[in-house]
C-alpha cells in the first residue's frame, strides 16, 4: 500500500515547489518514490496476470515510473517540481507508442486509467479505422458490465470534435466513437484509499475491466 509519509510529501512539495526546499527534503523524496515503486511493482506482476505481453515484456520499475521533474521549457508555470506520482504500464516501456494502463497519486486525489492519450495522426487514423470496422465488437468491450463497473460514464470526452471526421457520416452507428480524439476511461478516488489494504486489487480489478479495450486499441495501432 501507499504509505501516509508518501502523501504527506507530495502534499508538503505543493507549499513548498521549489528547488532548495527539495534538495533539503530529499531523503523524504527518496523514501517516498521507493514506496510508489514497490507499489508498482506489485501493479506489473498483476497485470501480467492477464495481459501476457505485460507479463512476457520484463517490464521493470524503471520503465513505468515519470520523472518528477517538469519540463518547463514551453509552459508558463515553472513550478520545477511535479507534485504527484505517476507510472504507465505498457508492453514496451513509458517511451514506446501504444495503449495501456496508468496509475496516479497526489495528496488529495488519485485515479487509474488506460487507453491512448492524443494518439498522433497515423495511429487516430487506424484506430477509427478498427472502430468503423469493428464497431459491434468494441461496442460489446465497453457495454461489458465489468468495464461499465469500473467506467459507468464510458470513454473520457475530453477531445472530441464536433463534426464527423473526414471520411465518415454522422449517421455511422459508430459516429461518436469516430470523433473523438483521444481514447481514455479513468476512474477517481480519494487519496486516503491508497493507504488501506486492498486497494491495489481493487485497481488491479478495473485494469483488468479494460484489458479488451486496451488489446483492441494495440490491435488497431500495430496492425
Amino acid at each position: 500500500m501507499i504509505h501516509a509519509p508518501t502523501l504527506q510529501f507530495l502534499e508538503d512539495l505543493k507549499a513548498n515547489n521549489n528547488k532548495p526546499w527539495f534538495d533539503a527534503n530529499r531523503r523524504t523524496y527518496e523514501t517516498a518514490k521507493q514506496n510508489f515503486g514497490e507499489v508498482v511493482a506489485q501493479l506489473i506482476k498483476g497485470i501480467g496476470k492477464f495481459d501476457k505481453a505485460i507479463e512476457e515484456s520484463n517490464l521493470q520499475v524503471k520503465d513505468c515510473i515519470f520523472r518528477i521533474n517538469r519540463d518547463v521549457r514551453f509552459s508558463k508555470d515553472k513550478s520545477p517540481y511535479k507534485t504527484n506520482f505517476g507510472a504507465w504500464f505498457n508492453a514496451g516501456g513509458k517511451k514506446v507508442h501504444g495503449a495501456g494502463y496508468y496509475f496516479h497519486i497526489d495528496a488529495k486525489e488519485c485515479f487509474f486509467a488506460g487507453g491512448v492519450w492524443m494518439p498522433e495522426n497515423a495511429d487516430l487514423k487506424k484506430i477509427r479505422d478498427e472502430i468503423d470496422y469493428n464497431y459491434e465488437e468494441i461496442k460489446a468491450i465497453i457495454d461489458a458490465a465489468p468495464f461499465r463497473k469500473y467506467f459507468p460514464n464510458g470513454l473520457d470526452r475530453e477531445a472530441a470534435t464536433t463534426r464527423p471526421p473526414k471520411g465518415y457520416d454522422e449517421s455511422n452507428p459508430a459516429i461518436e466513437l469516430l470523433k473523438l480524439k483521444s481514447f481514455t476511461v479513468s476512474q477517481s478516488f480519494p487519496a486516503t484509499k491508497v493507504l488501506s489494504q486492498g486497494f491495489i486489487e481493487e485497481i488491479l480489478a478495473g485494469f483488468e475491466a479494460m484489458y479488451p479495450y486496451v488489446q483492441f486499441l494495440n490491435r488497431a495501432i500495430r496492425g
